[in-house]
């Protein structure tokens, strides 16, 4: 790594929004090597920014970092140190400024497709991902199934990208959560395109109010930050971005697929004049088509390349993921909100025309936002033939009162069959033995995670493998 002088662009940072304001005490000549806010991960030359937490206060960890060879500080204050520090408003947001200024603003070299919503990222994400791939541009992908965190901490984002480019991609797909945007994981960024998908209710034991989640999603949508939006504009929220977004944007309706027939493994439409025919089922994952190969053609993707890279798809890892067992067809879903939870069992119901039973496994993660566990339960009940409420990841709180706020959600009418077994492997041996071939069985909740998370224990836990070996395969 070339080593970037950013002394003086700290000193003139007016036109870099998370430095403005910023002045530098000490050399201004400094060289940096590398950013980050993790005392363990500096190194000799690097920068260290002190970023002021819910648990820790990076200025009191400042001396550590120089011990392990911080050259420079960025603080929101100034500390007695002997190396320079550059003071700013906000040191989270301007990392991601000087991050992206030591690596050579990779996001600017290639061409980043960003996604958010709260349905939907990881999906339509991969979808982009494999239109770019079929258009001939070798393209990285950056979301829920590449890291620890959707959108990763800035000063990390900016070093994959950076890594990415120079190993030979051409563009980036990626995910964009509303933590990353209300945190500034995403400063120092430019988008080519983004997209949105949808806003249900999510997120707000982090946000607070849904206002606030929604303005942190459609911050997104700003100059600077992104140079065109794509918007689903069946969405309520999604129209609030058209009418109000700076940037051009370009509005996506269902209608826009025309012929649809939508099966439990695939999907298909006519779109443009051009059959599209995309490998994952659900009829929501429609609209998540049409936005990636809207958002593809607004970044330059030629309609051919956009129905080949769609026709290639062949979904990811705990989105839709259909499993074949010897009896029922088992579905494994990461819809953890009563909007998602609708949509699939919706989706999953439509495509089995009226013929089997639908079974759906799902619980509620803990210390999490508790309103939701109703509303999950009384969609489940409403939707499905039987429910078997388990544990999700419960951490600190007692499964048994997770499940008791699932079940107050189910009417005295419910159309379900309703059980309760809090071992999650049970829960799916239950639902898959009452099950005979037609009949669908829907695992929500945990998607594509590989363990589970309560009583003080992570231990190994995914849907697809337990499916897999409680069920066999197909014949």
């Amino acid at each position: 790594m070339i080593p970037r002088r950013i002394g003086d662009l700290a000193v003139a940072a007016a036109p870099l929004g998370g430095l403005e304001g910023a002045r530098v005490v000490g050399d201004p000549a400094f060289i940096v090597v590398d950013v980050t806010n993790d005392t363990e991960a500096v190194g000799p030359g690097w920068a260290y920014c002190c970023i002021v937490g819910a648990r820790h206060d990076g200025h009191d960890l400042a001396g550590r970092a120089v011990a392990r060879g911080a050259r420079v500080l960025v603080v929101e204050r100034e500390l007695d140190m002997p190396v320079a520090q550059v003071i700013v408003r906000d040191a989270r947001r301007a990392m991601g400024v000087l991050a992206a200024e030591v690596h050579g603003r990779p996001s600017e070299q290639m061409t980043v497709v960003g996604v958010t919503g709260t349905n939907g990222k990881t999906t339509t994400t991969g979808m982009v991902a494999a239109i770019l791939e079929a258009d001939g541009r070798t393209t990285g992908t950056i979301g829920t199934l590449t890291g620890v965190r959707t959108t990763p901490e800035s000063c990390d984002l900016q070093r994959t990208l950076a890594s990415l480019r120079d190993s030979g991609c051409a563009a980036v797909a990626m995910e964009v959560s509303s933590h990353a945007l209300a945190v500034g994981r995403v400063a120092g960024m430019r988008f080519a395109a983004s997209v949105f998908t949808n806003l249900g209710r999510d997120h707000l034991d982090f946000h607070g109010t849904e206002e606030a989640y929604f303005a942190a999603k459609a911050s997104l949508f700003s100059r600077g930050l992104s140079e065109l939006g794509v918007v689903n504009a069946d969405d309520q929220q999604g129209r609030r971005i058209l009418a109000t977004s700076p940037i051009p944007c370009t509005a996506v309706h269902g209608s826009d697929a025309v012929d649809v027939r939508v099966g439990l493994r695939n999907h298909a439409y006519t779109w443009r004049g051009h059959r599209v025919d995309v490998g994952i089922g659900g009829r929501y994952n429609v609209m998540n088509s049409l936005c990636a190969a809207t958002a593809a053609s607004v970044v330059g993707v030629k309609e051919d390349a956009v129905v080949k890279g769609l026709a290639g798809f062949r979904g990811v890892r705990g989105r839709y993921e259909v499993v074949e067992t010897k009896g029922a067809t088992a579905i494994i879903d990461y819809a953890h909100d009563a909007d998602a939870l609708e949509r699939l069992l919706e989706s999953v119901r439509d495509a089995m025309g009226g013929s089997g039973s639908l079974v759906v496994v799902f619980g509620c993660g803990g210390d999490r936002d508790r309103a939701k566990r109703p509303a999950m339960g009384a969609v489940a009940a409403r939707l499905a033939d039987a429910m078997v409420v388990t544990s999700d990841n419960p951490r600190s709180e007692d499964p048994t009162s997770i499940a008791r706020e699932i079940l107050s959600g189910v009417g005295d009418g419910s159309r379900a069959d309703v059980s309760v077994e809090l071992d999650r492997r049970e829960a799916i041996r239950a639902a898959l033995s009452s099950t005979r071939r037609g009949d669908v069985v829907v695992v929500a909740g945990k998607g594509h995670e590989a363990v589970q998370d309560g009583g003080g224990r992570v231990a190994p836990f995914d849907d697809a493998s337990v499916v897999r070996q409680l069920a066999g395969g197909a014949e």
